[in-house]
């Protein structure tokens, strides 16, 4: 109750006082990228329900000639970077967070086909709600491994505390800063994921 309470009163206070911050990054992201300025996405949330994801769009819509969509790495812009390396794109985010499917804190929302690639305990990270920001986020962010990022994504479920999450916020607004872990040397963000057998 008490992280839930935190959520809303954070969420709302961001909103009341920095309302003119969404209208500024809708403006500039219709400019540069196009429309829509929100990119909406299907993402897993705790026990792994399906929720829609709120994000401000980074990529643009290039095409090659047949038609199809280029690589996420040939369509992220400049602006683009700028957005995901000061987590501007993530702001719409919140109102996810009002309606109860994200938390500020929590495990990264991934994919919905990464779901049956799990193993059960990579599958522990959708024991909580996930979050804009998390222990994985802090220690490496798109930079580590995937089963690094899994082992961070658990040991927040199994020692997750109101303590806790407020040292991640304050170890998220440094990252920000020096702008660490941005992507994987090579990748729009980080590589797929194609599971693994073996149980951690």
């Amino acid at each position: 109750m008490l992280k839930r309470a935190f959520d809303l009163s954070v969420t709302l206070l961001f909103f009341i006082f920095f309302w003119w911050v969404f209208i500024l990054l809708t403006y500039l992201v219709r400019k540069k990228l196009g429309s829509p300025a929100i990119f909406k996405q299907e993402r897993p949330g705790k026990d792994g329900k399906i929720f829609t994801m709120y994000k401000f769009r980074s990529m643009s819509d290039a095409r090659d000639k047949n038609g199809r969509l280029l690589p996420d790495s040939e369509r992220l812009t400049k602006f683009g970077k700028l957005l995901r390396a000061a987590s501007l794109d993530e702001l719409p985010e919140l109102y996810n967070v009002l309606r109860g499917e994200m938390s500020l804190v929590g495990p990264r929302p991934l994919l919905v086909e990464y779901l049956t690639r799990y193993n059960a305990f990579q599958a522990r990270r959708h024991e909580v709600l996930p979050g804009i920001t998390g222990w994985a986020q802090v220690n490496g962010r798109n930079a580590i491994s995937w089963d690094d990022k899994f082992k961070l994504d658990v040991y927040y479920v199994d020692n997750k505390s109101f303590l806790l999450d407020i040292k991640i916020l304050f170890l998220t607004v440094k990252k920000v800063f020096i702008k660490e872990g941005i992507s994987q040397e090579g990748e729009a963000t980080m590589e797929e994921f194609f599971g693994k057998d073996e149980e951690i």
